[in-house]
């Protein structure tokens, strides 16, 4: 210390999402946190809460380290393991409510937990799952959520397999009275677990740490620009998902209100926005096919422009323009698990031509608010590749906001960020001749129509470019493309489409459309023909993404 310079207590704390929680109980504590039904909290009882839970859990032998699961849609008692879990120093894990029963059970026996919250309403799919991948001994035990809303819940414990299984409200029941928040000794420690939607296999188990919990809360308070003093946050985005892209955490640091909803319809979309004067709200694309479909008498006007972001494949312009007339702001997020979610959002723009404005936008220059870099790179020499906006490259991240690691795979952390300091994404890119970076395509999505193997070059085709074209015809509700090489060497591009319910339509007047209305003559390798088209249901896995493997197997056989 000659220099007078010292590193204690009174100027360094690590940095943890439990710190929003305890401020808001004491700045915003009569404020309404949670709003579900007719059930509100304030942020002071959502702290006493948050506390008893940690408290629980603590008498139930869960240590620091330890991983804790929950399967639930979004209800206020998945919000509050948000922040009961960490605060009892443990891991949570939430899961999809999606996941089939044999993909549970190897997520389960991954994560190694040791208790698991469960809606009521997925209780013999958890205890199916359970009883196929752990020994008795091991068995987790399983807190069962009832919702507070059905009054013909029974909120006693249940017996499952011999061992006494606890209701959630009676576990707050078992608090210490003195007990108090563990927090982290070292920022960098594990706060979550979150899972990949696992499109080309079984979904990753992808880790948080308390420092970028933190930080990336801080980062949406940003991004999503959330400027009003009073913010209202309506639960479209699965808090599965990123933790819900943070805002479980970010709400919380700004002492916003969480309108929690189990169902997602268009009459609740626009019935929580009327009652509760709703501000902003997230998710899949899904959400704006919802709105567009809502109904008449479904709809109520907007007490004002509602911003709304969507992440993941953008339906036609058509849809993204009604749901603007109707008084929403939408924008559009790019991102991925491993990056805590959109680490990147653009304000959506009404384009003349497929080719123009494009949706999958990353300017380099400003990119999201703790992400400290993000580039198009040559794979194989790892250098920048030439902004010229044709050059395919991988697109790449580096930042505070990036996951700590792949749970049990350091094979697989190693590969994400090699040896040059970057996260490599595996999706494909272009930077402009401005510097604006555009998503093109996963790599393993790229359809490659030159002959010399796997490399990307000028003979790369996106097949999200040919998607878009494609469901930009008012009779097709989804489609999938996908290239497969022939032994000639030719690539054959396949189109896979579903129509919309009660319409006819044909292979030759699907590839005369993507013919005229394409980007033909438009470079980029979309001027080629579309070969085959197939019609039908598309196959996806039990988290909702289109299996392009099995869709390249079907055009490798036909």
């Amino acid at each position: 210390m000659e220099d007078g310079l010292v590193q204690c207590s009174g100027n360094y704390v690590p940095l943890t999402p439990i710190s929003f929680l305890e401020r808001a109980a004491f700045v915003y504590r009569e404020r309404t946190s949670v709003v579900y039904g007719n059930i509100r909290y304030t942020w002071r009882e959502t702290h006493k809460r948050c506390l008893r839970l940690a408290s629980a859990l603590f008498r139930l032998n869960i240590s620091p380290g330890d991983r804790v699961a929950a399967l639930a849609p979004n209800i206020p008692a998945l919000y509050e393991l948000h922040f009961g879990v960490p605060m009892a120093g443990a891991v949570l894990a939430a899961m999809n409510v999606m996941l089939d029963e044999p993909t549970l059970a190897r997520l389960l026996k991954l994560l190694e937990a040791k208790l698991i919250f469960v809606d009521n309403c997925y209780t013999r799919l958890v205890s199916r799952a359970i009883d196929a991948c752990f020994e008795e001994s091991q068995k987790p035990l399983m807190i069962v959520i009832h919702d507070l809303c059905d009054h013909q819940s029974s909120h006693s414990s249940s017996k499952r397999n011999g061992s006494v299984d606890l209701d959630y409200e009676s576990l707050l029941a078992m608090e210490m009275g003195d007990f108090r928040a563990v927090r982290p000794t070292d920022e960098r420690d594990p706060i979550s677990v979150s899972f990949t939607s696992g499109s080309t296999g079984l979904p990753k188990a992808v880790v948080y740490s308390h420092r970028s919990a933190y930080l990336n809360s801080i980062a949406a308070i940003f991004r999503y620009e959330i400027k009003e003093e009073r913010p209202v946050f309506l639960w479209t985005v699965d808090m599965f998902r990123c933790n819900g892209w943070c805002f479980t955490w970010a709400m919380a640091a700004i002492g916003g209100t969480n309108v929690c909803l189990r169902n997602l319809t268009a009459e609740a979309i626009f019935t929580s926005i009327d009652l509760h004067g709703v501000t902003h709200l997230c998710g899949n694309p899904v959400i704006l096919t919802i709105v567009y479909n809502s109904l008449p008498s479904e709809r109520k006007p907007l007490p004002h422009r509602v911003q709304i972001t969507v992440a993941g494949t953008f339906p036609p312009e058509n849809v993204v323009e009604k749901v603007e007339e109707l008084g929403f702001h939408v924008k559009h997020g790019y991102g991925m698990t491993e990056l805590m979610g959109p680490a990147i959002v653009t304000p959506w723009k009404r384009k003349s031509s497929p080719k123009d404005n494009p949706q999958n936008l990353i300017c380099e220059n400003v990119h999201g608010m703790m992400m400290e870099g993000v580039n198009v790179i040559d794979p194989r020499t790892m250098r920048t590749v030439p902004s010229d906006g044709k050059t395919p490259g991988e697109i790449v991240f580096r930042g505070n906001t990036v996951m700590i690691g792949y749970l049990n795979d350091p094979q697989a952390t190693r590969e994400a960020f090699g040896t040059d300091g970057w996260f490599r994404t595996g999706d494909v890119g272009v930077i402009s001749m401005d510097g604006q970076i555009e998503m093109k395509d996963r790599a393993e999505d790229a359809i490659i129509l030159n002959n010399y193997g796997n490399e990307l070059s000028d003979g790369f085709l996106s097949s999200m470019d040919v998607e878009k074209v494609l469901l930009g015809n008012p009779k097709v509700r989804e489609a999938a493309v996908v290239g497969v090489r022939r032994g000639d060497s030719k690539v054959k591009v396949c189109a896979f489409v579903k129509l919309e319910e009660g319409v006819c339509c044909g292979e030759e007047e699907i590839k005369e459309w993507y013919k005229e209305e394409g980007l033909g003559g438009g470079g980029g390798g979309l001027s080629m023909v579309i070969d085959k088209v197939q019609f039908g249901d598309l196959p996806v896995n039990c988290t909702g993404k289109v299996q392009k493997f099995v869709l390249r197997e079907r055009a490798a056989d036909d």
